[in-house]
């Protein structure tokens, strides 16, 4: 029998190549794995960690979301140490393990519901990048997750360009390709605000992103603030279905990933049932 867990997960993704393991790289994937290796080093293969979104280097997140499937030898050997036991014990662990000043914490650890998929029965995910322009400040205590803009740029009209942008639609103008990958996604919501401390601050929510969607809008949506663009040409270019040099794709740095919904309990088998199907007629 297995028991799956439920891990809430965030880091700073600048010390790290991505999320998926890779060999001799630093990754997100790779150093909680090998610490799950040590904590059930005596209790059989190590478990393996499937997560909702896999984010590119240099990208943050204080809303990941993974899961794993545990032993029932492994779930006990989690109660020998006397602390407790069962998930909440998996997450002291995983953090004794990467320390007090690490770069990754697991929030919490529990008790996955049935039909529980990380990835496939999300039903949303939501970023935030972060930009600060001419007309914002330059503080050094958020220059990681802040991108550093030289122009002033209009947050009006990026909001009415990101606004105009939302619905189900083909992204593969926003996207780098990906073998056997779909490129068409339902763009939820989009939308700019400048912050209390003049920091402009994207909203982007989508069922799901393809590869380096997030940046490319945010890089599209800035091009429209910097009047290097038209509102209008954003739609326009989408709907070419072609990746341009009209606009650059922003650093992985003011990338946050926020948050990853579910539906509730009873729907999440019959969300990640669909999921995959349409993945699977890719």
């Amino acid at each position: 029998m297995t028991c799956r867990l439920r891990l809430d997960i965030a880091y700073d993704g600048s010390g790290f190549s991505g999320w998926s393991r890779q060999p001799a790289l630093r990754t997100v994937q790779g150093v909680l794995e090998a610490a799950l290796a040590t904590i059930f080093a005596r209790s059989g293969p190590p478990p393996v960690l499937t997560v909702a979104g896999r984010t590119d280097a240099g990208v943050h997140a204080l809303g990941q979301v993974a899961h794993l499937d545990l032993t029932d030898e492994q779930l006990d050997s989690l109660a020998r140490r006397g602390d407790g036991g069962g998930a909440p014990a998996l997450a002291r662990r995983l953090n004794g393990i990467a320390g007090l000043d690490s770069d990754v914490w697991v929030s919490s650890v529990t008790l996955a519901p049935s039909g529980f998929d990380a990835r496939f029965s999300a039903i949303w995910r939501r970023y935030e990048y972060r930009v600060a322009d001419a007309n914002g400040p330059r503080n050094p205590l958020e220059r990681a997750r802040t991108l550093w803009y030289p122009a002033p740029l209009d947050d009006q009209a990026m909001d009415v360009a990101a606004s105009g942008l939302v619905g189900l639609h083909d992204w593969a103008a926003y996207c780098k390709p990906r073998e056997g990958a779909t490129t068409i996604r339902t763009l939820q919501d989009f939308r700019w605000t400048r912050a209390d401390d003049g920091v402009l601050v994207a909203s982007v929510k989508a069922d799901a992103f393809c590869h380096s969607m997030v940046r490319a809008l945010v890089g599209a949506t800035v091009a429209v603030g910097e009047g290097k663009l038209a509102v209008a040409d954003l739609v326009v270019l989408r709907d070419q279905l072609q990746r341009t040099s009209a606009y650059k794709v922003m650093p992985a740095k003011g990338l946050v990933l926020l948050q990853v919904g579910y539906p509730d309990d009873a729907g999440l088998a019959e969300r990640a049932l669909q999921t995959r199907a349409r993945r699977d007629a890719v």
